[in-house]
């Protein structure tokens, strides 16, 4: 336990001397330069510089090593695979991207090791030597049956077999998650919802999606489409007979990506994505404004749907809609749930800056891998 608290330690402040650390975690000197001492035998810490500026004799400083372990975050869309590989202490050292869109789709486990084998490589690692990999996926693993839900857009992916097939194919131990899932994952370690135990992410893009997080741990359903959102029948949207449709449903007709457009166009916005739009019609001041506000009604209509039935402490909103949108788009979409709700949640906007999913797919790898790297009960 001493040595694991030590080693969250000097992962949350950095570099710190045997005297900080006994300090810390409330151990005696002595016992504090055991603990290091055990630690650099394992090859889980090293020395690295000494304090200065400060009365005295310098003190040997010591972090966490980095290459004690690696971990690879992959983030999944109909048209690419981005590739991330990181190091134990949560650096990331390379990235790589493959362009799928009007790629044959029998081609998926090749794709998947080729951004991963590309990344590691500018990471300069190989992939031999990763600890653990984490797909963020538009759709979800039903946990009994193995076989994806919910993304009838992504091609390739629907073999029952494939999760079998790229486990063999990487010889490391494999994740596949809700990408959505994985973006509140990186808001509740590093962005809008560090420390708060039960929110809602609410995430806008070409798709409409949410994530739950419940006493602090997600919530993702007996079948893991918890939080498929895209599919509620709203007021105002046509009722939807076969869900099996991707992208559509009534949620998703409201305020998914073609609707955005839609609006757009109706306000006079000329744009090739949503999140052009709405960047357009932010810039445009009043002229935009009625396309925000009406946006931020339909938001507001399935969020109150959501918060009746959960009471969260707090909404996140994300996804490139809402950062286009930003505040304007944010302040909007308060007002209107205010009107609309009777729980009444603190609505944030996403804090965290790169990609959402692949952070939170680094992130959730590099939890299963220090729990097991970390792990000096067997030492």
């Amino acid at each position: 336990m001493n040595d694991r608290a030590a080693l969250d330690l000097l992962l949350e402040h950095g570099p710190l001397s045997r005297t900080r650390i006994g300090e810390l975690t409330g151990l005696s000197k002595p016992t504090a330069s055991q603990l290091l001492g055990r630690l650099e035998a394992a090859g889980l810490v090293v020395a690295t510089g000494t304090t200065a500026g400060r009365p005295g004799p310098s003190a040997q400083l010591y972090r966490v090593n980095p290459d004690a372990g690696h971990v690879a975050a992959l983030d999944v869309t109909p048209d690419r695979i981005t590739a991330a590989v990181a190091d134990i202490a949560g650096d990331v050292r390379g990235e790589h991207t493959v362009t799928t869109k009007g790629r044959r789709t029998t081609r998926t486990v090749s794709q998947v090791t080729e951004a991963i084998d590309t990344a590691a490589a500018a990471a300069g690692v190989d992939r031999s030597r990763l600890n653990r990999v984490v797909i963020g996926f538009p759709g979800a693993f039903d946990p009994v049956t193995n076989v994806l839900r919910y993304a009838g857009h992504v091609p390739g992916w629907h073999s029952p077999d494939l999760l079998d097939e790229l486990g063999a194919a990487l010889g490391v131990p494999l994740t596949v998650e809700n990408d959505v899932n994985l973006a509140a994952v990186a808001e509740q370690r590093l962005g809008a919802a560090v420390g708060c135990e039960d929110f809602v992410l609410f995430w806008a893009e070409e798709g409409i999606g949410a994530a739950v997080v419940l006493g602090g741990r997600l919530h993702r359903g007996a079948t893991g489409g918890a939080g498929e959102v895209g599919y509620m029948p709203l007021p105002g949207a046509p009722v939807l007979h076969n869900v099996s449709r991707a992208n559509t449903g009534g949620f998703q007709e409201l305020a998914g990506g073609e609707a955005v457009l839609k609006l757009a166009r109706q306000g006079g916005i000329k744009a090739r994505t949503p999140q052009e739009a709405i960047a357009k019609a932010v810039a445009d001041g009043q002229d935009g404004a009625a396309v925000l506000d009406e946006l931020a009604v339909r938001m507001a209509t399935g969020l109150a749907s959501v918060v009746a039935v959960l009471d969260p402490q707090l909404v996140v909103l994300s996804g490139g809609v809402v950062t286009a949108g930003g505040e304007e788009l944010r302040s909007r979409v308060e007002r209107h749930l205010r009107e609309l709700a009777i729980p009444q949640p603190a609505l944030r906007l996403s804090e965290l800056t790169g990609n959402p999913v692949l952070v939170g797919a680094v992130q959730r790898a590099l939890a299963a891998a220090r729990d097991e790297i970390f792990d000096t009960t067997a030492e």
